[in-house]
């Protein structure tokens, strides 16, 4: 394919979609990232679209969401593996809050699987991928509809979590960078985002790698009040998100790293219900600990000191 057709093919795909992954890109043109990353700075500079960390959206961007159709097609195989290591967090019995979008939808499907468990939610889809588990219950926030994303909000959401408190808040959204915090596009969303936090002991923040050192116009969690964040491993060259994820781990947050197809970053499986090590502080201990950038395996499958220092060594390097 010739460069002006590739530019051409990869207009389209923005324009349909509003925001598509340098990753998902490569795929379609069929090509490697490199190339792709010189079409879209190519494009960029003509005005036609901007760039993003790992990916390109349309024009003005910084203020635009796109709808659940176009975000369910994004980077699908990294939300899977996202979501399966998330869901080796929550333990029987527990209660939790999860709140919209695509990735915590996959965490959803998992938990099913979780005996005794409580989500409150504000999120359709969540609802919905729990509606049959026979052993978990369901408790949803009041509030308005918001079709783009089948999400409650408004003060009728945010006043239904008064009160409430819970185990852990698994979130997602728009961005992640390690001065500002998870950040969203919509006012809305965020605010009923932050009565989610309130809620919770600790807070797991579910972003694939291209979200990081994205900053979008909401706040929703400060880095200081994220506990742990679930991510995947950045690609080999992109700089950028390692050393987004190196700020982030220095500033106290636990990053799990999760491998493809629901695997641990170190290849070993995670099953679901199963505890991964523990390195989350509890709370109050968290920003006084030293740093750490940790894999994410099982108590039992742990990997020898050195191999995990190689391995933060490694991205740090990246």
């Amino acid at each position: 394919m010739f460069a002006a057709e590739r530019r051409q093919l990869i207009l389209e795909m923005v324009r349909a979609n509003g925001a598509v992954s340098l990753r998902e890109l490569a795929r379609v043109v069929q090509t490697s990232e490199v190339t792709v990353r010189r079409d879209v700075r190519a494009l960029e500079a003509e005005g036609l679209l901007d760039r993003r960390h790992g990916g390109a959206v349309l024009p003005g961007g910084f203020t635009r969401e796109s709808g659940f159709p176009q975000k369910s097609h994004l980077a699908t195989a990294e939300k899977t593996a996202i979501a399966d290591l998330a869901a080796s967090l929550v333990q029987e019995g527990e209660a939790i809050v999860v709140g919209a979008g695509t990735t915590t939808q996959e965490l959803a499907r998992r938990l099913a699987r979780v005996p005794g468990l409580t989500v409150v939610t504000n999120s359709l889809l969540v609802a919905q991928a729990l509606a049959h588990a026979n052993r978990v219950e369901v408790v949803m926030t009041g509030g308005t509809l918001r079709g783009s994303n089948y999400a409650l909000v408004g003060s009728g959401a945010e006043q239904s979590l008064q009160g409430l408190r819970v185990s852990r808040a698994f979130l997602s959204g728009s961005g992640l960078t390690a001065e500002r915090g998870l950040s969203t596009s919509n006012m809305l969303s965020a605010s009923v985002d932050r009565a989610l936090v309130q809620a919770a002991a600790e807070v797991v923040v579910l972003a694939d790698h291209s979200k990081l050192g994205t900053d979008t116009m909401f706040q929703t969690v400060p880095t200081d009040v994220i506990t742990r964040l679930v991510t995947d491993e950045p690609p080999a060259h992109d700089e950028r998100a390692a050393t987004e994820l190196q700020a982030l781990a220095d500033q106290g947050v636990q990053v799990a790293i999760a491998g493809p197809s629901g695997q641990g970053a170190g290849g070993d499986p995670v099953p679901a219900g199963r505890q991964p090590r523990r390195d989350v502080p509890l709370p109050g201990q968290r920003r006084g600990a030293a740093p750490q950038l940790r894999s994410a395996t099982p108590l039992n499958d742990q990997q020898p000191p050195g191999q995990e220092r190689a391995r933060v060594a490694d991205l740090r390097r990246r």
